[in-house]
């Protein structure tokens, strides 16, 4: 079993930034694929980004491609999620999650799941 808490969200400008963390308790991160998914009122969770277990470079969704850094930390059995140049659009409850499947940008290929943290931008 896998506990995941996410912080670092709150109000900030447009153009701001954030950075978000996620940490594990329970067990080791280091054998998960690490994703961070979004969602706004009324829509569905999306995809952000994500990295797999043996690292490498992280996956990201269009919308915030050379905006956000995901990092892992498998030592401290931490995810942080960087984020800049912050736009309304990205206003939204923002999940951490753990799986162990390739399709990463998938909700059902990860079987833990954060309560969220809200991130919300003014423009």
């Amino acid at each position: 079993q896998v506990q995941l808490v996410e912080s670092g969200g709150g109000l900030v400008q447009a153009g701001g930034s954030l950075r978000l963390s996620c940490a594990a308790s329970g067990r080791t991160l280091s054998s998960y694929t690490m994703g961070w998914f979004r969602q706004a009122p009324g829509k569905e969770r999306e995809f952000v980004a994500a990295i797999f277990w043996s690292g490498g470079s992280p996956y990201y969704t269009d919308s915030v491609k050379g905006r956000v850094t995901l990092s892992r930390d498998n030592a401290k059995n931490t995810v942080d999620l960087q984020m800049n140049s912050l736009k309304p659009e990205d206003t939204a409850v923002y999940y951490c999650a753990a799986g162990i499947k390739t399709n990463v940008v998938a909700t059902t290929s990860y079987n833990y799941w954060g309560q969220g943290t809200q991130v919300t931008v003014s423009s």
